[in-house]
């Protein structure tokens, strides 16, 4: 009994952690689109630590880490006629802390000299994370696992 309990404690609390990334939580940054009435249309975020595919970039005088297809959608959206900023989430709405981020980096500052039309049509490398559920269940695959003949004895 107190294995089972054990284990639906660990399975809950992964499964809360892994959603709970995916939710905007206080004190993140995001690059905003918003129409001319003010209304949402979009976001990308800003990372304030490095990973993988990342382009470290300086917004009204603040360094953040953005990935290509985020810049390149700066510039589609203020095409478009929408507003860009870079807002933050402080636990009460939404601040703007930065106006036209389109104007202070472009593709051609993180290397990149395709135009955004283009750029937003290749895949992004740097989002193609991997949840943690998945990483986990993958450490549990076998080579064998796709074969129905093999039995769990057998691997």
């Amino acid at each position: 009994m107190k294995i089972t309990s054990a284990t639906i404690f660990v399975i809950l609390s992964v499964g809360s952690t892994v959603f709970a990334d995916n939710f905007i939580q206080l004190g993140d940054f995001y690059l905003i689109s918003r129409d001319r009435y003010g209304y949402f249309v979009g976001s990308h975020k800003l990372f304030r630590n490095n990973y993988r595919g990342l382009n470290k970039v300086s917004y009204c005088n603040r360094d953040y880490f953005v990935r290509s297809h985020s810049v390149a959608w700066t510039e589609v959206e203020s095409r478009r006629g929408n507003v860009v900023r870079i807002e933050y989430n402080f636990g009460r709405g939404w601040r703007p802390i930065c106006e036209g981020p389109q104007d202070q980096v472009t593709l051609t500052d993180i290397g990149i000299d395709m135009s955004a039309d283009d750029v937003l049509e290749t895949a992004d490398e740097s989002a193609a994370g991997q949840s943690r559920l998945s990483s986990i269940g993958a450490m549990f695959q076998t080579e064998n696992s796709g074969n129905t003949d093999s039995g769990f004895h057998k691997r």
